[in-house]
Formats: C-alpha cells, structure tokens, sequence
C-alpha cells in the first residue's frame, strides 16, 4: 500500500474537523473510488478515473465485457426465412364496392361471420381494402405463404386465393414462379397450392406441440407489399373464436402482422411454424398488437385432405348445439356447465336417428370430455364420415350411451331465415306473461308462426326477456322441458319450476327458422 500524499501544503486544503475520524474518511475515500471505478468501466480510456484505476479494477471491467448479451433471432430467421414466399393474385371482372357497401370482392358469402369479422376488423392481406380494382379491371391482392415440402406445395390463406385467375409466388431469392391452386377450406381459411420450377425449394415444417402461453413466435411474411419481413411477440392466448365459424381454434399472437401478412407463417423458436396467420384486430387497419393464427395441428388435417383430393370432408352428426351456460346447467340440474346441448336435431340426421333429442345434452365422445359447443364441433369435423362413434349424453337428468355413424358434412348451411315469419306484426295482442315481461299468442293464431308453440308479440325492453334476447315474432316451443300452445300452459310451466326451487326455467325458442335453449331466470315472489 502506498504512502498517502501530503496535501497540507496545498492552499485550498484544510486540516478535518475532529468530528471526522479516520475511519469516516477511509469509507468516504472507497466510495470515491468506486465511483472512479465504475466511470472507468463505462467511460473513455482518457477519463480523469484513470487516476483511481488498478489492476482489481480492471478485472472487474474484464468480466463485465463478457456478460453474455441478450439472444436475439437472426440464426432461426436464416434459417426459416427462406421458405416463406410472398403470393399476389389476379381475379379479372370484379366489381368494386357500390353505394349500397356491398363489396363483391369478397372471397366469403355476404353477411357470413367470417366476412362480418374482416369487414370490421380488417384482414392482413389488406383484404377488403387491398383488393383494388372495378368493374371490367383486373383485381390485384397480395398476401404470403409458405413452403411445406422441397417439390413445391405451399400453404396459404383461402381468402387470399379464392377466384383468383392467375397466382404467381415471389420467393425470398427474388425469383417469381406462378402456382396452382390444388384446393381451398372456406371454413377454415386454408388454400393449398403448387409452384412448378423446381424440386428442391427450402421448406418449414409444422410444429408437432402446441405452443403456449408466453411463448415466443416469429412472423415472416409481405406486409403491404414490402416482402421477406420479420417481426416478433409472444402466443398471448390460444383457442380464440373469432365469428368464422364453428372450428374456431386461433392462436392470437402480439407478433406485428399488418395487411399482406396473411397465409404467411408463425414460426417457434424451434423453427417450426405454430401457426399460419389469417386475420388482425384493427380498428385502425394496422397493427395493434393482437392478431390470429391457424394451429399447426389444423393446418396438418386440412392440408392432407387438400392434397389428396382437393377439398375437405367432415364428419356430421346432425344437430344444432349451443353451450351449457350456468344458468342452463341449474335449469338442467348439472353441476358444472359443460358440454354440448342439443337445440335440435336435423331431420333424419345421424343423430334423430340415434335417439338424441332437444335438451340433450352430449358430454363426452369416445370417452373423451366435451368442453363445450365448439370443441364438440372440432372433435366431429375431424373424424371421417361413415366412422362409428360413441357419444355419453344426458337425457332428461339421466345418463345414456348413444352409439352412431357419422355422415358427411353438407357443403352448404341448410338453415334458412324464415322470411315469412312476421308472426307479430298485425296480430292479436297476446296474453301477458307475469314477470317475464312478455305478452305471448298461440302460434295458430298468429299468421305465418307455425301450429307449434306459443309467438311471443311484445317484450318489454327493460324486462328479463329482454335480457335474454327475446324479440317479437320468436316462438316458444318448450317451457321446463314441456311442449306448450297457450299462455297458461307457459304460466303452469313456470310455477312448476318456482314449486321445484329452481332459479331460472329453461325455454326452447325458434328464432329466425333455427331452434335454441334460452335459460330465463325467476323473479322471486
């Protein structure tokens, strides 16, 4: 240790008040030199801290450069990015939207939920926005894709494909290839197409696992035309329903999708893709964060069948089903909220031929647990028609074993409004139903409602019936799991359920030509 300097002879010095011991002044001289020492680590070599440096010191400094830095995603971007392409269409003689906001560019049915959904909230391609064009012109769209195996077969977005009349790919190396669509899935969003011109393109691979919450996920894809970029986010939620339809399963992601991203992949750290981006929430038409993906489990099934004969087969079971909410399990009297309930079955379905009936409820398949509606609907659309399948139902609070085989999924909704069903407007008043808050008819009476059930012909707004969904012109088929025709039927109904201490009564409604269970709850006295 080296002697302290002398600095009694400097002009600014003055001796220490006594109060200041040595030892006060040994700690107040380390925290100098720390202070030093951390200006030395982080600041220039010609720093007045040079003065406090030592060897110590400069070991610190040593270890400091060789903390290891944050580890970013180039090495899987190198990798992955390779095989994701970007895909512009062409569809000839489209019309542009016309005054009445009916956009027929739209690759969905008109007032369908998947087109309701990209209408309000916009899709990543920049559909219906990034489809320009009028009538007589060539329509132009652009979105992304992705390589699934080296002979040329990529994944993409239905909606970005469908009715185009000419697609061409852009792959990361700048070259253009035109493709062929092999097969499209509206209810899912998912096209299957070709590129010919070679046999050795660099291809991703579905993942096996589904990713989980707080996972990271890289996006590679075209926004807005700008091709091969990469964003990154975590999976922020899994099975999300977003309106399309009855299988929906989305990831929703925080990666930064924007328009132009959809059909391209979602990829894990793994390099594998988790899912294939088809949709944002975007009330401003960017990104903000929260956007949704096809599960790679989804993508493998649809694909297969795409590939092999160019559409997709579901399995069927015939019936109108809707979730078990709490009020309905109590009107039931199950004690968890699960399953699948049974609105109705389709006439000579699989299901009406198996026995099942309204007010069934399907809780499990194969002995596999049902959750709810929707997962009901994904375990039976991924079975094959004609498989034979075991469904555990409760009927009428007793458990039954149904065993059926499955038909084949229609192509198209055969459930039609009933556009004659202006049952309320013109007709007699109806009688009132005591604190529900609704006056009902029997149907007979009532042009246009049918010969079953009563027509309800007011609500009043403010009432429980109100609350529930009630509107004029629906007819009330069921009350309490019994049929009735007249208002005192409906009254007897509902004081059975008060006799038997229930808080809500459950009601079957016909509403726009489809059938439901809607729980009402009691009023009290």
């Amino acid at each position: 240790m080296t002697d302290r300097p002398d600095l009694s002879n400097l002009p600014s010095y003055r001796q220490p008040r006594s109060v200041f011991s040595a030892r006060k002044f040994a700690l107040m001289a380390s925290v100098v030199a720390g202070l030093g020492a951390a200006v030395y680590g982080f600041g220039p070599s010609t720093s007045p801290a040079d003065l406090f440096s030592s060897p110590a010191h400069a070991q610190v400094n040593n270890e400091v450069r060789k903390v290891e830095r944050p580890i970013g995603f180039a090495d899987i971007v190198e990798r992955v990015k390779p095989s994701v392409i970007s895909v512009k269409v062409n569809i000839k003689e489209k019309t542009a939207s016309n005054d009445d906001g009916d956009d027929s560019s739209s690759p969905f049915q008109p007032g369908s939920p998947m087109e309701r959904f990209f209408r309000r909230f916009g899709g990543p391609d920049g559909f219906p926005p990034g489809m320009k064009g009028g009538r007589g012109r060539v329509v132009q769209g652009q979105g992304s894709g992705f390589f699934i195996s080296p002979d040329g077969f990529a994944v993409t977005n239905n909606h970005v494909v469908d009715g185009a009349d000419k697609v061409e790919v852009t792959t990361d190396d700048g070259k253009t290839y035109t493709a062929k669509v092999i097969g499209t899935d509206q209810r899912t969003d998912l096209a299957l197409i070709k590129v010919e011109g070679s046999s050795n393109f660099p291809f991703a691979k579905l993942a096996d696992a589904k990713p989980r919450i707080g996972d990271w996920v890289l996006a590679v894809g075209n926004p807005f035309g700008l091709g091969g970029t990469v964003t990154a986010g975590i999976v922020s939620a899994s099975g999300r329903d977003i309106g399309n339809g009855p299988y929906d399963d989305f990831i929703q992601i925080d990666a930064p999708v924007n328009k132009g991203n959809s059909g391209g992949p979602a990829f894990d750290t793994n390099g594998e893709v988790m899912g294939v981006n088809t949709a944002i929430y975007s009330p401003s038409g960017g990104s903000v964060g929260i956007a949704f993906s096809i599960p790679a489990s989804t993508v493998k099934s649809v694909v297969a069948q795409l590939k092999d004969k160019g559409s997709v087969s579901r399995g069927w079971i015939g019936v109108q089903i809707q979730p078990v909410t709490s009020d309905i399990a109590d009107s039931l009297g199950m004690k968890k909220a699960e399953g699948a309930l049974v609105a109705e079955p389709q006439a000579n379905g699989p299901a009406a031929k198996a026995g099942i009936e309204s007010g069934d409820v399907i809780t499990s398949v194969n002995g596999e647990s049902v959750k709810d509606a929707r997962e009901l609907a994904r375990t039976i659309g991924g079975m094959a028609p004609g498989a034979t399948v075991k469904l555990n139902v409760l009927h009428k609070g007793q458990d039954k074993v149904v065993n059926l085989t499955l038909g084949q999924l229609p192509n198209t909704v055969e459930a039609k409004a009933d556009n004659d069903n202006d049952s309320g407007k013109g007709a007699t008043k109806g009688t009132d139903v005591p604190k529900l808050g609704m006056t009902v008819a029997p149907a007979n009476s009532v042009a246009g409602a049918g010969k079953e059930g009563v027509v309800v012909t007011e609500v009043d707004p403010k009432s429980a019936a109100a609350e529930r969904g009630f509107k004029e012109g629906d007819v009330i088929l069921e009350v309490g799991g019994k049929s009735v025709a007249t208002a005192g039927e409906v009254r007897d109904a509902i004081n059975t359920a008060r006799t038997e201490n229930k808080n809500s009564v459950l009601m079957r409604v016909k509403s726009g030509g489809q059938s439901r269970f809607v729980a009402v709850p009691l009023a009290k006295g």
